[in-house]
């Protein structure tokens, strides 16, 4: 298991020990809807809940870590360790009791900083997550898969917060550079995202529809799957109607094309 340096070590027993191990490729921030201290929130995961955190976080920007990175934790819903053995890593992080104020400029500071610590020892890739599953850095409602029926957390400032400075933050420290992230990294807005998230559902549909057939043979309603695949690449196409930017069109489309590839070589 790894520990963060800088982290205050509060180790969660019997999790540290008992849950199963996991390849860490992501990063999700919480805000655990309570003005609590680092300590405070060890206590909860302790004695109130079998829920729990990788780290926690003070107003005052200190984090403590409970459960080392390649340990599972279950803050995450089907994140927290998927059948691969990868997982994310999360932080709960103080706030008010609707999770609506930002985080405080101490704070801030302490994500940057474990973000690049993440990056730079466990290779998680300076990518906000494109997917539930994608490695990158993400925010707890970014996708629902990772929450058991949807959350709120974190607030508006903070999601407005992650997209402007933590995550391109993150990227500059990590790259030792102040360019902002290129446009594929961009953070989009709440209505994009929740759009792409539509989008790769549908698409993940009618992949779901090609199954384990042959490229040479016909589906159950008796289409070619030439035909299949050109089904595919209209629905994509059609989703240049939506007014996204062609950045984001073309995260569509290598999603299209790598899923594809995989089913072209079984």
């Amino acid at each position: 298991m790894a520990w963060y340096p800088a982290a205050h070590k509060m180790e969660l027993q019997p999790e540290s020990d008992a849950q199963p191990a996991i390849r860490p490729t992501q990063f999700i921030l919480h805000s655990i809807a309570a003005p609590w201290t680092k300590e405070r929130i060890f206590q909860y995961w302790r004695d109130s809940t079998n829920l729990e955190s990788h780290f926690g976080q003070s107003y005052d920007g200190s984090i403590a870590q409970f459960i080392g990175t390649e340990t599972r934790a279950d803050a995450n819903y089907l994140a927290n360790r998927r059948a691969d053995g990868t997982g994310a890593v999360s932080i709960e992080t103080a706030s008010n009791l609707q999770h609506t104020d930002p985080w405080t400029p101490e704070q801030i500071e302490g994500l940057i900083s474990l973000g690049v610590w993440l990056h730079q020892h466990h290779g998680i890739p300076l990518r906000i997550c494109r997917t539930h599953d994608d490695p990158g850095y993400g925010y707890h409602r970014l996708h629902a898969a990772w929450s058991t029926s949807g959350t709120a957390c974190p607030g508006d400032a903070r999601v407005q917060q992650f997209r402007d400075v933590v995550f391109p933050g993150i990227v500059a420290a990590a790259t030792g550079t102040t360019t902002a992230p290129s446009e594929d990294d961009m953070a989009l807005t709440k209505e994009q995202d929740e759009k792409l998230t539509y989008l790769h559902w549908k698409i993940q549909r009618l992949y779901d529809n090609l199954g384990m057939l042959a490229w040479r043979r016909k589906a159950d309603d008796g289409r070619e799957m030439s035909q299949i695949v050109g089904a595919i690449d209209a629905r994509v196409q059609a989703l240049e109607t939506t007014g996204l930017t062609d950045a984001q069109m073309n995260r569509i489309a290598d999603l299209v094309a790598d899923k594809l590839a995989h089913r072209l070589a079984e």
